[in-house]
């Protein structure tokens, strides 16, 4: 009985000794974990300034099966936002500073514990320096739980370092991976269609698209209406000598739908017309290919482009579809004059509530 006393008595010091131990700890941290990932900057940055992407690359999310995000209408750039749900915990993340292509600034809390994250992206031999940094401070329970898993430079530097790899793995594939496939000229069905329309520099074309969807999407939402079809662009404008884009963002309605004057919604009607379309399957940066796939074949079989009516691109299967970019399926048509040989397919609408970013082409429609 006596030494029963003695081993519990040892196990209290042992315990108080522990907590001592623990709490005499630094509660302030500051990890940093870098790589090469192999893709230009640019490419780089863009997909890590999105939270939609997060979930491809974060190795956390992977391994929390009972994870689950929520998106606001802003995912992307100064302001964005997500929070997520989980059996170990919930928490939100929020963009504060953006240096386009160059470096991001967020803010974290995840427990109840608030953190600082930043990116810094730099041009080196083989691609893109990453640079992932987090300061925060840790309550006792944390510190605990921290000293058990061999404290939290491992805890955060081991996440840190699989989700780069993962990131590096991710975007190797699933940006280089695409396919483009001429279908063929087609009759397009015409129909009714909500935008709204911008003016912007060609390096802002995506940033403005990725705000303005949402909010289109968030239009819709509260005032209770159902799309007729897949979201689309149309390119009314693309100056490069002068570097000024314009173009709609458009969300496809069964009818004519009366919008009020000073609105920056407006309603349009797309008439039926004949077009080449060329698909493509695979991220958005291979667009421009895609476009001029549609140019040589145009020149090819001596089809006339019709120059009076813009070129459209529709989303069949985007992001909100499927995570992986390889998978995404964007279709291009462009206008030409009919063919009395011609033999047009149909298409017929489809409905849908997603919605996909691209980055426009180089090439003046």
């Amino acid at each position: 009985m006596r030494i029963l006393k003695y081993i519990f008595l040892l196990l209290f010091l042992l315990l108080i000794g522990l907590t001592v131990f623990v709490s005499t700890q630094k509660a302030n941290y500051d990890v940093t974990r870098s790589k090469i990932i192999k893709n230009p900057k640019a490419t780089v940055f863009n997909y890590i300034n999105d939270f939609r992407n997060w979930e491809t690359f974060g190795s956390w999310i992977k391994d929390d099966t009972s994870m689950k995000f929520n998106y606001p209408e802003l995912t992307s750039g100064k302001g964005a936002s997500c929070s997520w749900t989980s059996d170990n915990g919930d928490g939100n993340l929020k963009t504060t500073f953006i240096k386009d292509g160059d470096s991001i600034a967020q803010k974290m809390i995840s427990n109840g514990e608030h953190s600082d994250i930043s990116w810094k992206f730099k041009d080196t031999i083989g691609g893109t320096k990453v640079t992932w940094r987090n300061k925060g401070t840790l309550d006792f329970k944390s510190k605990v739980l921290a000293f058990f898993k061999g404290g939290i430079n491992s805890v955060v530097g081991d996440t840190y370092e699989k989700s780069l790899e993962n990131l590096n793995k991710t975007l190797d594939y699933e940006i280089n991976t695409f396919k483009i496939k001429v279908n063929g000229v087609v009759n397009r069905t015409g129909g009714f269609y909500l935008k709204q329309f911008k003016f912007c520099k060609q390096k802002d074309v995506v940033k403005n698209i990725k705000i303005m969807v949402p909010r289109m999407l968030l239009f819709f939402k509260k005032n209770k209406m159902v799309m007729n079809g897949k979201p689309f662009i149309i390119y009314h404008k693309y100056d490069r000598t002068n570097d000024i884009v314009g173009f709609s963002v458009c969300m496809p309605v069964r009818d004519s739908i009366h919008i009020m004057p000073g609105s920056d919604i407006e309603s349009g009607e797309l008439k039926p017309y004949t077009a080449l379309k060329t698909t493509l399957t695979g991220d958005y940066s291979h667009t421009q290919q895609t476009w001029n796939a549609s140019y040589n074949y145009i020149s090819k079989n001596n089809l006339i482009r019709n120059t009076s009516l813009q070129i459209i691109e529709v989303y069949a299967t985007n992001m909100d579809d499927n995570k992986s970019p390889s998978k995404w399926v964007t279709e291009v048509y462009v206008p030409v004059v009919p063919k009395a040989d011609a033999k047009p397919v149909y298409r017929k609408p489809t409905d849908s509530t997603t919605v996909s970013v691209v980055t426009p082409p180089t090439v003046t429609p």
